[in-house]
């Protein structure tokens, strides 16, 4: 029996999706809208330098959400502070343990969004990137669901349990190529790199 390419977690008809940028939240959004789950688009990257490259993608996936007249939460960004948490980091490739913690701190403040609003599901747009290694998003997302999990204090809005990570190829379906178009239509600011400062490192 062939495996869809997009399986949706069982009773999933909200989702908290964590987005990167307009362009990887695009095609997935227009999915989730057409099978009826309800994306609330959650834009947390302080690892994004410097401030004016941040505020110029934040603005385009805040374009796009309020174009879909869909619920869009803008995030601290606290780029410091995400410099102290990578802190000895920085020389590591891309791929390697700096971008598998920056995944793991930017998917526990989605859940823990989740869990405030009372929504059963997270999932991110950083799977959706050819760039980025699926182990280690997934790996993050499930830490932070544990994360979650362990500190308790369940939101009024939650019935019987913390967020759950959806762990999903966002890339599948031919949503890889549904991006490119839309990032067309849309017109959207496209990016040339990863975020932070050391992902524009000169590739060796």
């Amino acid at each position: 029996m062939k495996r869809e390419a997009i399986v949706v977690p069982e009773g999933c008809k909200e989702v908290l999706l964590h987005a990167c940028c307009a362009p990887c939240s695009s095609a997935i959004v227009e999915w989730l809208v057409q099978h009826d789950i309800r994306p609330t688009i959650f834009y947390y990257n302080p690892n994004i330098w410097p401030r004016e490259e941040y505020e110029i993608r934040k603005n385009e996936s805040k374009r796009h959400a309020e174009s879909l007249g869909l619920t869009w939460i803008d995030g601290d960004y606290d780029h410091t502070q995400w410099q102290q948490d990578v802190c000895g980091l920085e020389g590591e490739p891309e791929r390697g343990r700096r971008c598998e913690l920056c995944f793991t701190l930017r998917l526990t403040a989605a859940a823990r969004k989740a869990q405030e609003l009372g929504i059963q599901y997270f999932t991110t747009t950083l799977a959706s990137s050819r760039w980025k290694s699926l182990e280690q998003i997934n790996k993050a997302g499930l830490i932070a669901q544990e994360t979650i999990k362990s500190e308790g204090n369940l939101s009024p809005l939650t019935t019987h349990h913390s967020p759950l990570f959806w762990s999903q190829n966002w890339r599948k379906g031919g949503l890889y190529e549904r991006r490119n178009q839309l990032l067309k239509d849309f017109n959207f600011y496209n990016q040339q790199y990863c975020g932070c400062e050391f992902s524009q490192r000169p590739k060796s």
